[in-house]
């Protein structure tokens, strides 16, 4: 991902049940762009604005309003042309664009303390 999106900065954090790697165009989760959310269940690609992207291959998983996601079964997976259209729409969807040359930073963030369980 690094080599797909060189100018995002990196922002790797612990989400409550997942080990994240966001790629963002600022320093805030909310403006991950893409992330890699490792959990107990596997690796995802995970599209923070998922629910809006165009899917004719329906390859994005998940339900709720915001968030979609691909299982990653391999890097190999990142290569299919259906998921790089993911995340060239994904890319040209952000509300803050990526830097057009700059050199993407690496943000460690503290890991997030026990949150409260989420609304049903």
């Amino acid at each position: 991902m690094r080599r797909r999106l060189p100018t995002a900065n990196e922002l790797v954090y612990d989400n409550y049940n997942f080990f994240v790697i966001g790629y963002c165009s600022t320093e805030r989760p909310s403006d991950c762009i893409v992330s890699l959310a490792a959990g107990a269940n596997g690796v995802g690609l995970s599209f923070y604005h998922g629910a809006t992207l165009p899917d004719p291959q329906k390859v994005l998983l998940g339900s709720g309003r915001q968030n979609r996601f691909v299982r990653l079964e391999s890097a190999a997976t990142l290569a299919r042309p259906e998921v790089d259209a993911l995340i060239t729409a994904a890319v040209s969807q952000g509300k803050t664009p990526l830097p057009a040359t700059a050199k993407g930073t690496l943000i460690i963030r503290s890991i997030s303390k026990k949150q409260r369980p989420r609304s049903r």
